[in-house]
Protein backbone atom coordinates (compact mmCIF):
# COMPACT_ATOMS: atom_id res chain seq x y z
CA UNK A 1 0.00 0.00 0.00
CA UNK A 2 0.68 3.72 -0.62
CA UNK A 3 2.51 5.51 1.95
CA UNK A 4 0.63 7.77 4.33
CA UNK A 5 1.52 11.16 3.45
CA UNK A 6 -0.05 14.68 3.22
CA UNK A 7 -2.21 16.70 5.10
CA UNK A 8 -4.66 14.49 7.43
CA UNK A 9 -8.28 15.86 9.09
CA UNK A 10 -9.08 15.37 12.73
CA UNK A 11 -11.99 15.22 11.94
CA UNK A 12 -14.70 17.41 14.36
CA UNK A 13 -18.08 15.72 14.71
CA UNK A 14 -20.96 17.55 14.50
CA UNK A 15 -23.79 16.79 17.16
CA UNK A 16 -27.35 17.81 16.73
CA UNK A 17 -29.08 19.91 19.45
CA UNK A 18 -29.74 17.09 22.03
CA UNK A 19 -25.84 16.21 21.56
CA UNK A 20 -26.05 13.16 19.32
CA UNK A 21 -23.74 12.56 15.98
CA UNK A 22 -25.38 14.94 13.46
CA UNK A 23 -24.34 11.91 10.72
CA UNK A 24 -25.74 14.20 7.73
CA UNK A 25 -23.90 17.10 8.57
CA UNK A 26 -20.57 14.89 9.20
CA UNK A 27 -21.14 13.50 5.96
CA UNK A 28 -21.71 17.16 4.41
CA UNK A 29 -18.11 18.04 6.50
CA UNK A 30 -16.26 14.60 4.85
CA UNK A 31 -16.68 15.45 1.33
CA UNK A 32 -16.27 19.16 1.57
CA UNK A 33 -12.64 18.67 3.41
CA UNK A 34 -11.93 16.03 0.16
CA UNK A 35 -13.18 18.53 -2.26
CA UNK A 36 -11.05 20.91 -0.72
CA UNK A 37 -7.79 19.05 -0.96
CA UNK A 38 -6.79 17.26 2.41
CA UNK A 39 -4.96 14.35 1.52
CA UNK A 40 -6.29 12.29 4.29
CA UNK A 41 -9.14 11.98 7.39
CA UNK A 42 -8.63 10.81 10.98
CA UNK A 43 -11.72 10.41 12.48
CA UNK A 44 -11.48 9.78 16.60
CA UNK A 45 -8.59 11.50 17.08
CA UNK A 46 -8.20 13.80 19.87
CA UNK A 47 -9.88 17.20 18.12
CA UNK A 48 -12.70 14.90 17.56
CA UNK A 49 -13.01 14.46 20.96
CA UNK A 50 -12.76 10.17 21.23
CA UNK A 51 -12.93 10.06 24.61
CA UNK A 52 -16.57 11.30 25.07
CA UNK A 53 -17.93 8.54 23.08
CA UNK A 54 -19.21 5.77 23.46
CA UNK A 55 -17.22 2.72 22.00
CA UNK A 56 -20.26 2.03 19.60
CA UNK A 57 -20.30 5.65 18.53
CA UNK A 58 -16.60 5.81 17.84
CA UNK A 59 -17.42 2.81 15.41
CA UNK A 60 -20.53 4.67 14.19
CA UNK A 61 -18.76 7.87 13.11
CA UNK A 62 -15.44 5.77 11.13
CA UNK A 63 -18.13 3.91 9.47
CA UNK A 64 -19.97 7.27 8.39
CA UNK A 65 -16.74 8.89 7.18
CA UNK A 66 -15.79 5.53 5.52
CA UNK A 67 -19.25 5.47 3.48
CA UNK A 68 -19.10 9.34 2.72
CA UNK A 69 -15.20 9.11 1.62
CA UNK A 70 -15.76 6.02 -0.43
CA UNK A 71 -12.02 5.34 -1.37
CA UNK A 72 -11.12 9.13 -2.45
CA UNK A 73 -8.75 9.51 0.58
CA UNK A 74 -7.25 7.00 3.08
CA UNK A 75 -8.54 7.30 6.40
CA UNK A 76 -6.90 6.94 9.18
CA UNK A 77 -8.51 6.04 12.22
CA UNK A 78 -8.16 6.58 15.90
CA UNK A 79 -8.49 3.14 17.81
CA UNK A 80 -6.79 4.42 21.50
CA UNK A 81 -9.18 2.43 23.82
CA UNK A 82 -8.37 1.56 27.06
CA UNK A 83 -6.37 -2.04 26.79
CA UNK A 84 -4.99 -4.45 24.40
CA UNK A 85 -8.49 -6.33 23.98
CA UNK A 86 -10.06 -3.13 23.46
CA UNK A 87 -7.48 -2.04 20.93
CA UNK A 88 -7.68 -5.03 18.94
CA UNK A 89 -11.26 -4.91 18.19
CA UNK A 90 -11.08 -1.65 17.06
CA UNK A 91 -8.88 -2.79 14.55
CA UNK A 92 -10.70 -5.13 13.74
CA UNK A 93 -13.72 -3.42 13.00
CA UNK A 94 -12.07 -0.64 11.12
CA UNK A 95 -10.13 -3.31 8.93
CA UNK A 96 -13.25 -4.06 8.10
CA UNK A 97 -14.49 -1.23 6.90
CA UNK A 98 -11.56 -0.40 4.65
CA UNK A 99 -9.64 1.73 6.93
CA UNK A 100 -6.16 2.28 5.47
CA UNK A 101 -4.40 2.36 9.35
CA UNK A 102 -4.82 3.18 12.75
CA UNK A 103 -3.53 5.51 15.03
CA UNK A 104 -2.72 3.96 18.77
CA UNK A 105 -2.03 6.05 21.58
CA UNK A 106 0.34 4.86 24.36
CA UNK A 107 -1.75 4.03 27.73
CA UNK A 108 -3.38 6.58 29.06
CA UNK A 109 -4.20 7.84 32.46
CA UNK A 110 -1.51 5.88 34.36
CA UNK A 111 1.70 6.99 34.01
CA UNK A 112 4.14 3.38 32.32
CA UNK A 113 7.90 3.09 31.49
CA UNK A 114 9.42 2.60 28.41
CA UNK A 115 9.12 -1.08 28.74
CA UNK A 116 5.78 -1.30 29.42
CA UNK A 117 4.91 1.26 26.38
CA UNK A 118 6.40 -1.37 24.45
CA UNK A 119 4.51 -4.40 25.90
CA UNK A 120 1.54 -2.49 24.98
CA UNK A 121 2.45 -1.76 21.27
CA UNK A 122 4.13 -5.17 20.79
CA UNK A 123 1.10 -7.17 21.43
CA UNK A 124 -0.87 -5.10 19.59
CA UNK A 125 1.78 -4.83 16.45
CA UNK A 126 1.57 -8.95 16.74
CA UNK A 127 -1.96 -9.27 16.57
CA UNK A 128 -3.37 -6.27 14.92
CA UNK A 129 -5.14 -6.94 11.32
CA UNK A 130 -4.62 -3.59 10.47
CA UNK A 131 -1.79 -1.47 9.81
CA UNK A 132 -0.63 1.07 12.83
CA UNK A 133 0.40 4.54 13.42
CA UNK A 134 1.80 5.19 16.62
CA UNK A 135 0.56 8.42 18.60
CA UNK A 136 2.90 10.67 21.03
CA UNK A 137 0.75 12.84 22.48
CA UNK A 138 2.86 13.72 26.12
CA UNK A 139 0.60 16.19 27.29
CA UNK A 140 -1.97 13.20 27.98
CA UNK A 141 -0.41 9.73 27.77
CA UNK A 142 2.54 7.69 28.67
CA UNK A 143 5.00 9.38 26.37
CA UNK A 144 6.92 7.13 23.65
CA UNK A 145 10.45 7.68 23.68
CA UNK A 146 12.92 7.17 20.15
CA UNK A 147 14.58 3.71 21.18
CA UNK A 148 10.70 2.39 22.03
CA UNK A 149 9.98 3.32 18.61
CA UNK A 150 12.88 2.15 16.55
CA UNK A 151 12.33 -1.26 18.31
CA UNK A 152 8.68 -1.33 17.28
CA UNK A 153 9.74 0.08 13.75
CA UNK A 154 12.08 -2.79 13.38
CA UNK A 155 10.37 -5.45 14.90
CA UNK A 156 6.79 -5.39 13.54
CA UNK A 157 6.23 -4.09 9.81
CA UNK A 158 2.68 -3.23 10.44
CA UNK A 159 3.73 -0.34 12.09
CA UNK A 160 4.08 1.83 9.47
CA UNK A 161 4.33 5.43 11.14
CA UNK A 162 3.99 7.79 13.99
CA UNK A 163 2.31 10.99 14.64
CA UNK A 164 3.88 13.28 17.19
CA UNK A 165 1.93 15.98 18.57
CA UNK A 166 4.64 16.78 20.64
CA UNK A 167 6.08 19.93 19.01
CA UNK A 168 9.12 19.27 19.53
CA UNK A 169 11.39 19.55 16.43
CA UNK A 170 14.54 18.17 18.28
CA UNK A 171 12.45 15.06 18.66
CA UNK A 172 11.28 14.81 15.76
CA UNK A 173 15.15 14.55 13.79
CA UNK A 174 15.79 11.92 16.29
CA UNK A 175 13.16 9.67 15.13
CA UNK A 176 14.00 10.38 11.71
CA UNK A 177 17.62 10.00 12.24
CA UNK A 178 16.95 6.72 14.17
CA UNK A 179 14.38 4.98 11.90
CA UNK A 180 14.22 6.33 8.35
CA UNK A 181 17.44 4.28 7.59
CA UNK A 182 16.46 1.33 7.61
CA UNK A 183 12.38 1.88 7.15
CA UNK A 184 12.18 4.34 4.24
CA UNK A 185 8.93 3.24 4.03
CA UNK A 186 7.84 5.00 7.76
CA UNK A 187 5.75 7.88 8.13
CA UNK A 188 6.36 10.63 10.61
CA UNK A 189 3.39 13.34 10.61
CA UNK A 190 3.39 16.44 13.04
CA UNK A 191 0.55 16.93 15.23
CA UNK A 192 1.61 20.68 15.62
CA UNK A 193 0.29 23.18 12.87
CA UNK A 194 2.30 25.90 14.59
CA UNK A 195 5.43 24.19 13.03
CA UNK A 196 4.23 22.53 9.70
CA UNK A 197 6.81 23.81 7.07
CA UNK A 198 9.98 23.91 9.20
CA UNK A 199 8.89 19.98 10.04
CA UNK A 200 8.52 19.08 6.63
CA UNK A 201 12.03 21.10 5.71
CA UNK A 202 13.33 18.65 8.43
CA UNK A 203 11.98 15.15 6.95
CA UNK A 204 7.87 15.02 7.80
CA UNK A 205 5.51 13.56 5.51
CA UNK A 206 2.77 15.42 6.43
CA UNK A 207 0.01 16.22 9.50
CA UNK A 208 -2.61 15.61 10.81
CA UNK A 209 -4.03 19.36 11.85
CA UNK A 210 -7.25 20.45 13.35
CA UNK A 211 -6.53 23.65 11.28
CA UNK A 212 -7.51 21.74 8.32
CA UNK A 213 -11.37 21.26 10.05
CA UNK A 214 -11.67 25.18 9.22
CA UNK A 215 -8.98 26.39 6.23
CA UNK A 216 -8.06 23.03 4.64
CA UNK A 217 -7.49 24.93 1.57
CA UNK A 218 -4.49 26.96 3.45
CA UNK A 219 -3.22 24.09 4.70
CA UNK A 220 -3.58 21.68 1.22
CA UNK A 221 -1.66 25.26 0.02
CA UNK A 222 1.12 25.25 2.76
CA UNK A 223 2.00 21.35 2.00
CA UNK A 224 1.89 21.85 -1.70
CA UNK A 225 4.25 25.20 -1.79
CA UNK A 226 6.55 23.42 -0.05
CA UNK A 227 6.68 20.29 -2.02
CA UNK A 228 7.26 22.40 -4.99
CA UNK A 229 9.99 24.11 -3.21
CA UNK A 230 8.45 27.49 -3.04
CA UNK A 231 9.97 27.31 0.62
CA UNK A 232 9.75 31.20 1.27
CA UNK A 233 6.02 31.01 0.55
CA UNK A 234 4.96 28.49 2.64
CA UNK A 235 6.39 30.05 5.36
CA UNK A 236 4.51 33.19 4.54
CA UNK A 237 1.50 31.34 5.40
CA UNK A 238 2.62 29.56 8.35
CA UNK A 239 3.18 32.86 9.81
CA UNK A 240 -0.19 33.99 9.11
CA UNK A 241 -1.70 30.45 9.93
CA UNK A 242 0.07 30.73 13.54
CA UNK A 243 -2.21 33.59 14.79
CA UNK A 244 -5.26 31.48 13.68
CA UNK A 245 -4.23 28.59 15.58
CA UNK A 246 -3.58 30.19 18.69
CA UNK A 247 -6.61 32.15 18.58
CA UNK A 248 -8.66 29.05 18.19
CA UNK A 249 -5.96 27.31 20.78
CA UNK A 250 -5.41 28.96 23.76
CA UNK A 251 -7.99 31.16 24.69
CA UNK A 252 -10.72 28.11 24.36
CA UNK A 253 -10.65 25.11 26.06
CA UNK A 254 -9.90 22.52 23.37
CA UNK A 255 -11.23 21.99 20.77
CA UNK A 256 -14.34 24.68 21.30
CA UNK A 257 -12.30 27.20 19.28
CA UNK A 258 -11.75 24.87 16.57
CA UNK A 259 -15.13 24.21 16.89
CA UNK A 260 -16.36 27.85 16.32
CA UNK A 261 -14.17 28.57 13.94
CA UNK A 262 -15.70 25.85 11.51
CA UNK A 263 -19.15 26.99 12.41
CA UNK A 264 -17.98 29.97 10.65
CA UNK A 265 -17.39 28.16 7.21
CA UNK A 266 -21.07 26.88 7.32
CA UNK A 267 -21.21 23.91 9.28
CA UNK A 268 -23.62 23.20 12.44
CA UNK A 269 -21.68 21.42 14.95
CA UNK A 270 -23.81 21.69 18.30
CA UNK A 271 -23.95 23.29 21.18
CA UNK A 272 -20.26 25.31 21.63
CA UNK A 273 -18.99 23.33 24.28
CA UNK A 274 -19.29 20.13 22.55
CA UNK A 275 -20.52 17.50 24.82
CA UNK A 276 -19.59 19.34 27.65
CA UNK A 277 -21.68 21.67 29.63
CA UNK A 278 -21.13 24.72 29.48
CA UNK A 279 -21.94 28.35 31.81
CA UNK A 280 -23.63 31.28 30.72
CA UNK A 281 -20.11 33.19 31.03
CA UNK A 282 -18.23 30.49 28.73
CA UNK A 283 -20.81 31.01 26.11
CA UNK A 284 -20.57 34.90 26.47
CA UNK A 285 -16.95 34.45 26.19
CA UNK A 286 -16.75 32.50 22.88
CA UNK A 287 -19.17 34.49 21.62
CA UNK A 288 -16.56 37.51 21.63
CA UNK A 289 -13.76 35.27 21.23
CA UNK A 290 -15.41 34.14 17.69
CA UNK A 291 -15.57 37.80 16.44
CA UNK A 292 -11.91 37.65 16.79
CA UNK A 293 -12.03 34.46 14.71
CA UNK A 294 -14.54 35.85 11.95
CA UNK A 295 -11.92 38.74 11.45
CA UNK A 296 -9.25 36.29 10.82
CA UNK A 297 -11.11 34.09 8.75
CA UNK A 298 -12.18 37.43 6.53
CA UNK A 299 -8.64 37.98 6.37
CA UNK A 300 -8.23 34.69 4.44
CA UNK A 301 -10.95 36.30 2.21
CA UNK A 302 -13.06 32.68 3.37
CA UNK A 303 -15.85 34.55 5.20
CA UNK A 304 -17.38 37.86 5.51
CA UNK A 305 -16.10 40.19 8.50
CA UNK A 306 -18.38 40.64 11.26
CA UNK A 307 -21.13 43.25 10.38
CA UNK A 308 -19.76 46.16 12.27
CA UNK A 309 -16.57 45.62 10.70
CA UNK A 310 -13.05 44.39 12.73
CA UNK A 311 -10.86 46.42 14.81
CA UNK A 312 -6.91 46.25 14.18
CA UNK A 313 -4.98 43.13 15.73
CA UNK A 314 -1.90 43.12 17.30
CA UNK A 315 -1.68 39.07 17.87
CA UNK A 316 -2.36 39.25 21.07
CA UNK A 317 -5.46 37.46 21.54
CA UNK A 318 -6.89 38.92 24.43
CA UNK A 319 -5.95 42.25 23.90
CA UNK A 320 -7.69 41.92 20.29
CA UNK A 321 -10.65 40.48 21.80
CA UNK A 322 -11.15 43.50 24.22
CA UNK A 323 -11.03 46.03 20.94
CA UNK A 324 -12.92 43.88 19.05
CA UNK A 325 -15.93 44.26 21.39
CA UNK A 326 -15.34 47.82 21.72
CA UNK A 327 -15.39 48.11 18.48
CA UNK A 328 -18.32 46.55 18.01
CA UNK A 329 -20.17 48.07 20.62
CA UNK A 330 -19.10 51.87 19.40
CA UNK A 331 -20.84 50.65 16.15
CA UNK A 332 -23.73 49.69 17.48
CA UNK A 333 -24.30 52.74 19.11
CA UNK A 334 -23.45 54.79 16.38
CA UNK A 335 -26.09 52.59 14.18
CA UNK A 336 -28.29 53.78 17.12
CA UNK A 337 -27.47 57.85 17.07
CA UNK A 338 -25.81 57.16 21.18
CA UNK A 339 -22.34 58.52 19.37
Amino acid sequence: MSKLEGIFTPLLVPLDGSGHINEAELRRFVSWLIERGVHGLYPNGSTGEFTRFTAEERRRIVRIVAEETAGRVPILAGAAEANVQETLAACQAYAEMGVRAVAIVAPFYYRLTPESVYAYFAEIGRNSPIDLTLYNIPAYASPIDVPTIRRLADEFPRVIGIKDSSGDMAFMMRMIAAIRPNRPDFTFLTGWEAVLIPMLMIGCDGGTHASSNVVPEITRKMYDLYRAGDTAEAMRWQYRILELFDAMLYPFEFPDGFRAAAELRGFHFGPGGGRMPQTNQQRTEQKALGSVLQCILADFELVNPPAAGCSVRTGEIAHDKLEQMVYQVFHEMKNRGIV
